[in-house]
C-alpha cells in the first residue's frame, strides 16, 4: 500500500539573509519537522544514521534543513555537480508545477550541490553553474575534503533555493506539489538510504516520483 506523508510549509521572514546558528533557532520555532527515517530496503544496507529535516518558506525561498547523526564523515565532491551521493549527503526532490518532471538537489556535509531538472533517473538536464551559484548553502562542517569512520558525527547542512530556480512564481504559489527527502551516503563506510515517505522497490532508487509525499504552502 502507497502511503502519503503531508508536509505543511510554514512561511517565515528572510530566511535567506540569516547565517546557520540563526536559521537554525527560526526553523526549530516556526519550520514543520519531519523525519528522514524509513529504511526500505534493511536487508542489504541495515544501517540508519538519525536524520531529521525541517522546511519553510520565505518570500522568496523554499528552506530545507538537515540535522545528522550518525557512523562516518565523508565529503569529497567540492565542484558542484559532482558526485554528492558518494558522501555523507542529503537530498530534497520536489516536483514542477507545470509540466510534470521533477527537481532533485543533492548536497553532501560540506555544502556541495548536484542538481536537475528530470523526467527520469536517466533522461535530465543538469543545473548550470550560474543557476547553482544561487542556492544558498549553509553547513556545520568545514568546506575541505573529509573521510571520518570509526566515529559518530554530528552535522547539519541548508538548502535555500529560489523559487524560480524550481519553475515557482513566489507571488503565486501553488497549493501543493508532490516531494520527498532522502539520507544517503554510497561510500561512506557504512552505506544507507533513508527516506521521509516510503519508497516501496526492490532496490535503492530515489527517482521514484510517484512515491513523493504532498507538500502544502501554508
Amino acid at each position: 500500500m502507497k502511503v502519503t506523508k503531508r508536509i505543511k510549509i510554514p512561511y517565515v521572514a528572510e530566511l535567506e539573509k540569516m547565517n546557520l546558528s540563526s536559521l537554525d533557532l527560526a526553523m526549530e520555532e516556526k519550520g514543520f519537522k519531519v523525519s528522514v527515517s524509513e529504511n526500505n530496503w534493511t536487508k542489504d544496507f541495515p544501517y540508519s544514521p538519525t536524520c531529521s529535516s525541517v522546511i519553510a518558506r520565505s518570500d522568496s525561498h523554499m528552506v530545507v534543513l538537515f540535522h545528522v547523526r550518525g557512523l562516518d564523515l565523508r565529503g569529497t565532491a567540492l565542484e558542484d555537480n559532482g558526485p554528492t551521493f558518494q558522501d555523507s549527503c542529503c537530498e530534497f526532490f520536489i516536483t514542477d508545477p507545470f509540466d510534470g518532471t521533477y527537481y532533485n538537489f543533492e548536497v553532501n556535509c560540506i555544502g556541495t550541490v548536484n542538481a536537475a531538472k528530470r523526467t527520469s533517473r536517466t533522461n535530465r538536464d543538469k543545473l548550470d553553474a550560474s543557476t547553482l551559484s544561487r542556492i544558498i548553502r549553509l553547513h556545520s562542517i568545514e568546506r575541505e575534503i573529509v573521510e571520518k569512520s570509526g566515529s559518530i558525527e554530528s552535522w547539519s547542512v541548508a538548502l535555500l533555493i529560489p523559487f524560480d530556480v524550481i519553475g515557482i512564481d513566489p507571488m503565486h504559489l501553488p497549493v501543493s506539489l508532490r516531494g520527498n527527502l532522502y539520507k544517503c551516503g554510497d561510500k561512506t563506510a557504512h552505506p544507507h538510504y533513508l527516506s521521509w515517505n516510503p519508497i516501496r522497490t526492490s532496490k535503492p532508487d530515489c527517482h521514484r516520483p510517484e512515491f513523493c509525499g504532498e507538500l502544502m504552502f501554508q
